[in-house]
């Protein structure tokens, strides 16, 4: 620990236990004083206006305490922090609930806006925000739900760019295409004049042989698809080698979360499973357990999520679980052993 945040240790102590003496504080020094076991001595700092780092008096114990806390977001964006303001007025916990501001000016590489300040505010106040009852203690909670909001707004952003250099990525191909067409064009023979210009592809990784991949119809809801597909396979190394071969689709690599997997495998007496939830929290996991619970074994299952924009909280996960199932059952996973194959026009084979 750093002499600064030993002193603002050190402060926050001395604050807490003025604040243990006075019988109406005592919820409000043992809250502080869980916080700083949550957050680590010398994170919560005592805030003071105009840079006044005088220690706060006893008499102004009756005005509004102010703390600062520097906190990363929610995986995976723990590295990205905001800095934000908690205020306690004061009649918290009694008749009034505490207030958290954004403080910082960018979250990342992009600019907070007004949106977000504003939910922040909002967070004891709102019905999408922590509820407060009178006589509770809830910073806590507050503060969690600040930092969804932020990584809401974070994901929101990167999808944003990323639709946006997709976009520009395209512009970029469709100039650069017919630069060298009208190239082509002006340095040819005669003869030759009206051969069409030479098309290089786009790297990709081939497919292990005999793997067939097999495509479920997109789920849509509010701007968002999904995308389930499922293959078998038989060895471990074999999985690596087929998700770089969608990674080489630059439609699926665009995606917000292109490859959501889980896969399990028998090699001799000895099941090999693993997921990835590829940025998508806990997605992998349900996607594995969806996979035991069917007791489906050497089987590869992969959903490809592309964002639009609109956030679907849980709906996401029902949506995640339903495209890989269609794949499943698409491929014939779900048949009797003696069955499992492909079934009608549904399957796609990559």
């Amino acid at each position: 620990m750093s002499a600064d945040e030993r002193n603002h240790a050190q402060e926050l102590e001395e604050l807490i236990e003025q604040l243990s003496a006075m019988p109406d504080r005592e919820q409000v020094a043992a809250e502080l004083g869980a916080l700083q076991s949550i957050y680590g001595e010398g994170v919560l700092k005592i805030w003071l206006p105009d840079g006044n780092n005088a220690s706060p008096r006893k008499g102004s114990l009756d005005e509004s305490l102010r703390f600062e806390i520097t906190l990363g977001l929610l995986p995976p964006h723990e590295e990205i922090t905001v800095h934000i303001l908690i205020s306690l007025p004061p009649t918290y916990p009694s008749t009034s609930p505490p207030q958290l501001q954004l403080l910082s000016r960018y979250i990342g590489a992009f600019g907070a806006d007004s949106n977000l300040f504003g939910a922040i505010l909002r967070v004891y106040i709102s019905v999408n925000g922590v509820e407060w009852a009178a006589d509770s203690i809830c910073v806590f909670d507050g503060l969690q739900r600040m930092l969804e909001l932020c990584t809401e707004w974070y994901d929101e952003k990167l999808t944003n760019y990323a639709i946006g250099q997709v976009i520009r990525d395209a512009a970029e191909e469709t100039n650069n295409s017919k630069a060298t067409t009208s190239t082509a064009f002006l340095n040819s023979d005669t003869d030759e004049s009206h051969r069409a210009p030479t098309v290089t592809a786009a790297p990709t990784f081939g497919i292990p042989e005999g793997i067939q991949i097999f495509e479920a119809e997109p789920i849509t809801d509010r701007k968002s698809a999904f995308v389930g597909r499922a293959c078998r396979i038989s060895h471990p190394s074999q999985v690596p080698l087929i998700l770089s071969h969608l990674m080489s689709d630059r439609k699926i690599s665009r995606a917000a979360h292109p490859i959501i997997n889980a896969w399990r495998c028998h090699v001799g007496n000895v099941l090999h499973q693993d997921n990835d939830d590829d940025g998508e929290t806990a997605a992998g996991g349900r996607l594995a357990h969806l996979l035991q619970i069917l007791d489906v074994d050497n089987v590869l299952i992969i959903v490809t999520r592309y964002f639009g924009g609109i956030h679907l909280g849980p709906d996401r996960f029902k949506h995640i679980n339903q495209a890989a199932r269609n794949a499943l059952d698409i491929g014939g996973f779900l048949d009797a052993p003696d069955t499992k194959k492909a079934t009608g026009s549904r399957a796609k084979k990559r």
